[in-house]
């Protein structure tokens, strides 16, 4: 019998959309193992907020909540978490490969002196083992890993499993009492940006532009296109670097890897720092004027063409399919 510690992020009250996976994959392994799927909320969170995980299949909630833990920090999230696993006698642990969960769990997996594997995009288990796939050499080729040791922790890539709510019963909900130890380096305030759409590592659908959209001003028509399909904006290394927005859009090796159902690049060549980012989207839609760029050969759908043409001409015609 192996228990499944599904660590959740939560924000402004509400649990993370790829949490939401994860309490469902940590379900559906937990029925596999004979275990049950217990999920850490580190930070404090409400209570009724806390039970929606029941509607997920998660059977116990524990919450680490203390006023040194108001803030994220790898020393102390990684105690607790460590704390966590002994607690609830976990062999498997399972995290979000968000940048809180990228930095997390290898701190957590270096404590436990175990195994790890980051940026899974498939989790399931051969008998009490956890066995994952994860990208390898850039997003070239897809590796298969069998864990030896023992509590088995790794991250998945966020939008890699679907959200079905399974379950009804509210889930039992205890409070683990951790200060999270001596922290050497603390976070005193946190200053937010401006809100707009969802954070690209979370959404369903994104818009994409490069270096060729020339400047920031015309970044506009990226931004049309994806509010008329309700997605988020995102941008490769070039456009970030020639400032034309900001790095939370950056998508790629050094930015965030997303993993949409739709992936626009409009003016991306397609460099294989950027295609390492989102070469697993589940459908990708390339608009450049160079026949012969890198992104026409993962793009399902391609066309050749002037963006500043195509990308407006796009945002009107789905516009008026929307409204009829």
């Amino acid at each position: 019998m192996s228990n499944i510690l599904i660590v959740a992020e939560h924000a402004e009250g509400k649990i993370k959309k790829y949490s939401l996976e994860l309490a469902c994959k940590g379900a559906e392994l937990a029925n596999k193992t004979g275990g049950k799927a217990v999920a850490l909320v580190i930070g404090g969170i409400a209570k009724d907020v806390a039970a929606e995980f029941g509607e997920y299949g998660i059977k116990k909630v524990v919450i680490a909540e203390n006023p040194s833990l108001k803030f994220y920090s790898a020393e102390s999230y990684s105690k607790v978490v460590s704390e966590a696993v002994t607690f609830e006698k976990a062999s498997i642990v399972i995290g979000s490969a968000s940048p809180l969960g990228k930095d997390l769990l290898p701190s957590v997996a270096a404590k436990l002196g175990v195994g790890f594997a980051q940026d899974c995009v498939s989790l399931d288990v051969e008998g009490s083992k956890l066995k994952v796939r994860r990208p390898v050499f850039a997003g070239k080729a897809l590796m298969d890993f069998v864990f030896q040791s023992s509590p088995q922790v790794a991250t998945a890539r966020p939008n890699s499993f679907p959200i079905a709510k399974s379950g009804s019963s509210a889930p039992e909900i205890i409070l683990l009492a951790s200060d999270g130890g001596a922290i050497r380096a603390k976070v005193k305030e946190i200053k937010q940006v401006e809100k707009g759409e969802t954070d690209v590592a979370e959404a369903d659908i994104i818009v994409s532009g490069g270096r060729a959209v020339g400047n920031p001003e015309n970044f506009k028509i990226i931004y049309d296109l994806a509010h008329v399909l309700h997605g988020s904006v995102g941008a490769s290394r070039a456009a970030v670097d020639a400032g034309f927005i900001s790095h939370d859009h950056q998508v790629g090796q050094t930015g965030k890897t997303v993993n949409p159902k739709l992936y626009i690049a409009c003016g991306i060549s397609g460099a294989i720092q950027h295609l390492a980012g989102m070469r697993t989207s589940h459908v990708i839609v390339a608009i450049n004027k160079d026949a012969e760029a890198p992104i026409f050969t993962k793009a399902d759908f391609g066309i050749v063409g002037d963006l500043f043409k195509i990308v407006p001409l796009l945002t009107e015609k789905l516009k008026k399919a929307i409204q009829e």
